[in-house]
This record gives C-alpha cells, structure tokens and sequence, in this order.
C-alpha cells in the first residue's frame, strides 16, 4: 500500500477573513482621518486600499462558492 497524501486544502476562507479586516480596517481609516482632518493624500489612500480589499473578498468569496 502506497501513502497518499491528502488533497491540499485551500486557504480560501483565511483570505475571506484578513479582507474582511482589511475593508473593516481602512473604512474606519477614512472615517477617522476625516474627522482629524488629515490631508486629503492619507484619505484617498486609505479609501483606496479599502477598495482594493472589497475586491478582493468578493473575488476570493466568488472562487470559494465555486469551488464546491
């Protein structure tokens, strides 16, 4: 009898989660530069990230209920 190793298991869901905490993270970033009154500079690149971590929990979030 030869071992098989199990089939790789995603990480999927772990992803899910730091986006989920990214998009969290960042709008709270925005909503509290705006009421230091930060430059604008620091806004839009906070706004941005969040953006870029929304996108990346819908695409993750999209593959995983695919993958089943």
């Amino acid at each position: 009898m030869a071992f098989e190793p199990p089939p790789p298991r995603s990480a999927l869901t772990l992803r899910i989660v730091l986006s989920a905490f990214g998009v969290v993270l960042f709008a709270a970033a925005v909503v509290l530069s705006v009421a230091y009154d930060l430059p604008a500079g620091w806004v839009i690149t906070f706004g941005a990230l969040g953006v870029v971590a929304l996108v990346d929990l819908v695409v993750v979030a999209w593959r995983k209920r695919s993958e089943k």
